[in-house]
């Protein structure tokens, strides 16, 4: 069963970036825990881990911070599914070193992590991969770099106010969004929302 892949909301509809990176972040995950134990990992560091682990992939290379929580949702709902521990856990909002959402017992939701064999992942999550994206929708389709830019550049300049606090460090990640196939109207929202929620959860 695939958990958190769709939903009508489409600023909260898995696309098929966030599960090949949520992927990708698993696999770092358990390179993770089977090194350090139960010690958590920065979200920046956890995305270095995964581009050490694969140099060539380009969607990896290009995920940012602030679009990680999508991605480690993905992580969960696998986890869940195949009713392992949360490797998701693990990873924690640089402000707090607390993962977000926080729970009341994390110190036990990472032991459990730890304490793991986690040799079956490797067989169980390329069949939730393909079940994941089975179940985006149809209309989320990919565009290559430069179009998804030319489509950034387009509405932003005739939104330029709803855009005005959208930084030039902000674009990568709103080109991201649009390159997964969001419409830039979308991926405006599901950043700025990704943007509150992680400024959010800084002390």
């Amino acid at each position: 069963m695939v958990l958190m892949a769709g939903t009508d909301n489409a600023t909260f509809q898995l696309t098929l970036n966030d599960i090949e990176i949520g992927a990708r972040l698993a696999e770092a995950l358990v390179h993770h825990v089977r090194k350090k134990g139960a010690e958590p990992i920065a979200y920046a560091e956890l995305l270095e881990l995964g581009r050490f682990l694969d140099p060539k992939d380009a969607a990896m290379d290009r995920a940012e911070v602030l679009g990680i929580a999508p991605k480690l949702r993905f992580v969960s709902s696998f986890c869940a599914a195949q009713g392992y521990p949360d490797l998701a856990r693990l990873a924690v909002h640089p402000a707090t070193l607390r993962p977000s959402p926080d729970s009341g017992d994390w110190d036990a939701e990472r032991r459990a992590a730890a304490g793991f064999d986690w040799s079956p992942l490797a067989q169980a999550l390329p069949e939730y991969v393909r079940a994941a994206q089975a179940a985006v929708p149809v209309r989320f389709k990919p565009r290559k770099e430069r179009p998804a830019e030319v489509a950034w550049y387009a509405f932003f300049c005739a939104h330029r106010e709803a855009c005005k606090s959208i930084t030039s460090g902000d674009k990568k990640e709103v080109v991201n969004l649009v390159m997964a196939g969001l419409d830039p109207e979308t991926a405006l929202r599901r950043f700025l929302a990704a943007k509150a929620a992680f400024e959010g959860a800084a002390p």
